[in-house]
């Protein structure tokens, strides 16, 4: 329903506005469990204060890996200059001749399968009741059955003197950029550093990455982190790891630009200054304490159903226990499902994670080292896809890498590094899922000559030294 009016135009509350979801954020998490609420019958708000759709349609996910296709379509000599990327870029996130996103298609999908999109701030007031401030003034309270919060994240901005001197960038203008920079910092080695560093580097912009890891892409295998770091370094960018920025001297260094300080005494410079260290839930004024939950400086954790409290669910980015869009989506839908009465409950065994650079990096379930603290008798198998038969022929390089428990004879671990990672990794997802006999995998075909077929000769290995009628060295050419 809609708010009443005065006779000036102000909005009042309208105590009839019942719903049976009022979903809190408009992003992935947000929308896939609006589209299932729906689908069901059951009425919904949804309500952000921002763009419908979310970070990854407009400033993450969609913009970066259209700039990665037109860098590497550049990188090989096409027809892909920066200001063709830009205008591909504002086309795939509706900012054609504007400064500002258009998220009219979100607002009418939502409309169209009869939700209630709502522009304002919400907070809890008490249980089952959402208050919402309109951006356009006034405000409406909303009364609900179920409340699913999924209000995603934003750049973790850190405490380094001098930062908040300067304009620096975070995913949004990195991934929105219409020029090129004349130089580029860039703070943290994770996804979305990487990604947009492998992009500017191939656009020649002289790129500085930085991570106080020993390693950038410190939580994926080692292997994955050493491909990538040559790629970007073969692409022109500097990589410099176990640094840390202490200071930021404003238009201190060469030609105007912008001085860091780091950790070891050193220094880096960049007329922009991208931070990419991590990401911060907004679980501020969201009223918690309405509903007798205590914050203490961060969103709680919700319980294996993905709830806070009765009837109110947590999805996406504060629920945990991994931030990708795929996994939002996946506890969008899961909230709903629970809140209707099905006997489900999240699994998280096997979440795929997917890195776009060029080369790509992908994984899924445990390294090594925590499948041995998790208690499985697991060793790890490695192929060099270099020396297969696929990376002859596509002059490819990477690593396929598998963690076994022998125990059970089970995958519980899969990493990827070269073309196509991403896909391929869906064999190995379904495998550690459903935990698939790895003489199961061993036995299943694969295409000659892929990557996939590396991944089945891996199989097939490992399951004959397992079974003893195998030499452990042999995997496919």
């Amino acid at each position: 329903m809609s708010p009443t009016s005065t006779p000036d135009g102000d909005h009042v509350t309208d105590p009839q506005e019942t719903f049976d979801f009022v979903i809190i954020g408009a992003g992935p998490a947000g929308e896939a469990a609006l589209e299932l609420a729906r689908e069901g019958g059951h009425s919904v708000a949804i309500v952000d204060s921002d763009l419908f759709g979310g970070s990854c349609a407009f400033w993450a996910c969609m913009p970066s890996k259209s700039l990665l296709h037109a860098a590497a379509v550049h990188d090989a000599g096409g027809d892909f200059p920066w200001q063709k990327a830009s205008d591909f870029r504002d086309w795939m996130i509706s900012r054609e001749e504007v400064d500002y996103p258009s998220d009219a298609a979100h607002e009418a999908r939502y409309r169209s399968v009869g939700a209630e999109p709502i522009r304002g701030t919400a907070r809890l007031d008490g249980p089952g009741v959402v208050r919402v401030t309109l951006t356009d003034g006034g405000e409406r309270v909303l009364q609900a059955r179920d409340i699913v919060i999924a209000v995603g994240s934003h750049s973790r901005i850190p405490e380094v003197v001098g930062l908040d001197h300067i304009d620096y960038w975070t995913n949004r203008e990195g991934s929105g950029a219409r020029e090129l920079p004349q130089s580029l910092l860039i703070m943290g080695g994770g996804p979305t550093g990487t990604e947009l560093a492998q992009v500017y580097a191939r656009y020649g912009v002289p790129v500085t990455l930085i991570d106080s890891n020993p390693r950038i892409l410190a939580r994926d295998h080692a292997r994955n982190s050493e491909l990538v770091q040559q790629a970007l370094e073969r692409d022109g960018a500097t990589v410099r790891t176990g640094v840390r920025a202490v200071q930021v001297e404003p238009n201190g260094g060469e030609d105007g630009a912008h001085r860091v300080i780091l950790s070891d005494g050193s220094f880096a410079d960049g007329h922009e200054v991208m931070v990419s260290i991590g990401r911060a839930i907004p679980f501020e004024g969201l009223g918690l304490e309405s509903i007798g939950l205590i914050a203490e400086g961060r969103m709680p954790r919700p319980d294996a159903q993905l709830r806070i409290a009765p009837h109110v669910y947590v999805v996406g980015d504060p629920a945990g226990p991994e931030l990708h869009t795929h996994l939002a989506h996946y506890q969008g839908e899961m909230a709903v499902r629970i809140a209707r009465g099905e006997d489900v409950t999240p699994d998280y065994r096997a979440i795929p994670r997917a890195l776009y650079t060029d080369p790509e990096a992908a994984s899924v379930g445990l390294l090594l080292e925590q499948a041995l603290e998790a208690g499985y008798d697991a060793f790890e198998a490695t192929a060099d896809l270099s020396t297969t038969a696929k990376g002859y022929t596509a002059q490819a390089e990477g690593h396929i890498t598998i963690v076994v428990d022998r125990a059970t004879r089970t995958l519980v671990g899969a990493f990827i590094g070269g073309p196509g990672a991403s896909e391929l990794i869906h064999e190995a997802v379904l495998a550690v899922k459903l935990r698939v006999p790895l003489g199961q995998l061993a036995d299943t075909i694969h295409a000659f000559p892929t990557a996939a077929r590396v991944m089945g000769s891996l199989f097939v290995q490992v399951h004959r030294e397992l079974e003893g009628f195998a030499r452990p060295d042999q995997a496919e050419r």
